[in-house]
């Protein structure tokens, strides 16, 4: 399956490289370099920068996240970590992840692939401990239930996967196999609204199911 990307970055020369970089992806194709064309170009993922002139990155992929048309389309942010609260801000919006523009080539386009298949791009360590710390500001959080809804597994699920696990990892964790963790992951988004595991993220650590710097 190919990944149909849409770029938005005001830098030309960091869009027409990063498009080079997709297009050199066998699984991979650049649909459009302009947040306008998510729709109808039907890109599958956006690759968002955060600070642009007319329309900035959070309120970019918020739009998209608002719009049922476009449910499917995901949104990787890049930032410089000069602006860790427009990064959460993007999180809270519907975006699936986050990545320095320094990244290395083969870095970004696993990035893609991740978050085209719904995975969060949310390490473990000094990444998880700066979305947590502004996650428990004052802010709504994007989903329509709290943890409270869950049940005690899908609540162990949903700290695991704040803290950064994947999948596989969750299964081992918990002694459970790999098809029955994904199950409970899919349940939990379902309880809670949540687009994909980012926003699972966002919730667990905003009700306070996971305390920053947790380990």
């Amino acid at each position: 399956m190919t990944v149909r990307v849409l770029l938005a970055d005001d830098q030309t020369l960091v869009r027409e490289a990063f498009a080079m970089l997709v297009e050199s992806a066998p699984d991979m194709e650049v649909v459009g370099q302009a947040v306008g064309l998510a729709r109808s170009e039907r890109a599958d993922l956006v690759v968002m920068d955060i600070r642009m002139p007319d329309l900035d990155g959070i309120e970019a992929t918020r739009l998209i996240a608002a719009d049922d048309d476009l449910a499917g389309v995901k949104v990787l942010v890049l930032t410089t970590y000069d602006t860790d609260e427009n990064i959460v801000d993007a999180l809270r919006a519907g975006a699936s992840g986050f990545l320095v523009k320094d990244t290395r080539p083969a870095e970004l386009l696993d990035a893609i692939r991740t978050v085209a298949a719904g995975e969060a791009l949310l390490s473990p360590g000094p990444t998880a401990r700066l979305i947590a710390r502004f996650l428990r500001g004052p802010a709504a959080a994007p989903v329509t239930a709290g943890p409270d809804c869950l049940s005690d597994r899908e609540r162990e699920v949903l700290t695991l996967v704040a803290r950064g696990l994947n999948n596989t990892e969750i299964a081992e964790k918990l002694g459970l196999s790999p098809l029955t963790a994904k199950t409970h992951v899919s349940r939990t988004m379902g309880k809670l609204g949540a687009r994909d595991r980012a926003q699972l993220v966002v919730v667990a650590y905003e009700s306070g199911l996971v305390a920053p710097g947790a380990g």
